[in-house]
């Protein structure tokens, strides 16, 4: 097809200025490998007369980003202007509705609003993309639809918040508490507008409904979702799980059951070794286990104008050079309603507690739990110099429910000092 693909992009924010400068500076190429140019010939966002640093003089401009969806010279709306309502919503809804195509690195609309866009845009012969939306540069999406269609997926899960893992990471080789951290990702620009956003687990927990989504056949759940932040880890927690041969990271965890849909997004212990236990910095990994191929692990830069603009154009590339899949890889239509699983699956546990120096305060610690069914896998006590005690156990693998037991139990026996910690192993 020898006609270009003409594209009205909403929104110039970081990874809009991104797509637009890949166009202006790869069209050879990206007419060389799609057999088609592609241009841009309209534009939308907040302002008209801020500097972004590129040359938009060749495109008309719409103050209404709605308008991009009428016009007859634009083939593909590239919605980068977030939110999961809005203007957004909006305006894939009159893309589908004006015989567009949709390319969005909106996580938040997808994993809300997916199913009832998906389905409009596959009754209107439209295509809807979300590459760009989990995992930056990653192309995690495009594995799961086409690398990995012929799978049964067990499992996945992965690290898909950049800040939270900076966070962790840095609070970990500095020695830094919590808060300093928090401070000084905010000052380097990492942090949401909102930082529950990142710090809360919501951001990364939109990206997991959509995996989770496109791996099981579901519906997109976000409601149902086990969400925890990362704003209660200690660096002695950190320290601690350390001295065990664990890292703390803020996980995300999808699978099917016999028990329903379980998807987490919380602080998990994973060990060192594993690739997950070796990630650093703003990095994002996801693990897929399929039933054939196995485990596969792609790691990579979870954000940025960089990789969530290349994430953004492989979706632009494909609709040049045809490829029309189902929103989630099937179509909508068949999606099905999944269970949330009322609990976890059984897993260790790690507790960290602080212990009065009385006689015999361990064996009560050690009863309680027996009492709620969970036996020990590993402990070890540390030297102290006041009246408490540090103590940390490994359980063996437990149901939350019977965690939640013991906590309460530990609260009886008269030998805790503060709260004790409580933080789920995940053996990847």
């Amino acid at each position: 097809m020898n006609t270009p693909l003409r594209l009205g992009i909403a929104g110039l924010g970081t990874v809009g200025r991104g797509v637009v400068t890949m166009v202006q500076t790869r069209a050879d190429l990206l007419a060389t490998r799609t057999g088609r140019r592609i241009e841009i010939t309209a534009v939308s966002a907040r302002s008209r007369h801020k500097d972004r640093g590129i040359d938009l003089s060749a495109y008309d401009w719409e103050d209404d980003p709605v308008a991009l969806a009428h016009r007859d010279d634009v083939d593909v709306v590239v919605e980068l202007i977030g939110g999961s309502d809005g203007p957004a919503k909006a305006l894939a809804e009159a893309a589908f509705a004006n015989g567009k195509d949709i390319v969005t690195a909106n996580k938040a609309m997808i994993a809300i609003n997916g199913q009832t866009l998906a389905e409009q845009a596959e009754a209107a012969g439209r295509v809807l993309r979300f590459e760009a939306a989990v995992a930056g540069g990653i192309p995690i999406v495009k594995a799961l639809t086409e690398g990995l269609a012929g799978n049964k997926i067990n499992r996945v899960m992965g690290v898909m918040n950049g800040t939270c893992n900076y966070i962790l990471t840095r609070m970990e080789d500095a020695k830094l508490p919590y808060d300093t951290v928090f401070d000084e990702a905010h000052q380097l620009g990492y942090l949401e507008a909102d930082p529950t956003l990142d710090v809360g687990g919501i951001d990364a927990g939109h990206k997991l409904a959509i995996l989770a989504s496109i791996a099981f056949g579901t519906k997109p759940n976000f409601e149902d979702m086990i969400l925890e932040g990362i704003e209660h880890i200690t660096f002695e927690d950190i320290r601690r799980a350390s001295d065990m041969g664990y890292r703390v990271k803020l996980l995300g965890v999808a699978q099917m059951s016999g028990r329903g849909l379980e998807q987490r997004m919380t602080p998990c212990l994973v060990p060192k070794g594993s690739p997950l236990g070796r990630l650093e910095n703003a990095t994002n990994m996801v693990v897929v286990e399929a039933e054939e191929a196995g485990q596969i692990t792609l790691r990579g830069a979870g954000a940025g104008e960089g990789p969530t603009a290349s994430a953004v154009m492989s979706d632009i590339i494909d609709i040049a050079r045809g490829l029309r899949l189902s929103t989630f890889g099937q179509p909508a239509t068949t999606l099905q309603e999944a269970p949330a699983a009322l609990a976890p699956i059984p897993a260790q546990y790690y507790l960290r507690l602080e212990l009065l120096d009385k006689p015999g305060a361990l064996a009560r610690i050690a009863s309680a739990l027996g009492e709620a069914g969970i036996s020990i896998d590993r402990m070890r006590q540390y030297g102290h110099a006041d009246a408490t005690a540090p103590v940390l156990i490994v359980t063996h693998k437990a149901t939350r429910d019977a965690l939640d037991h013991a906590l309460e139990a530990f609260k009886q026996t008269g030998v805790l000092a503060g709260e004790a910690v409580a933080i789920r192993i995940e053996q990847v």
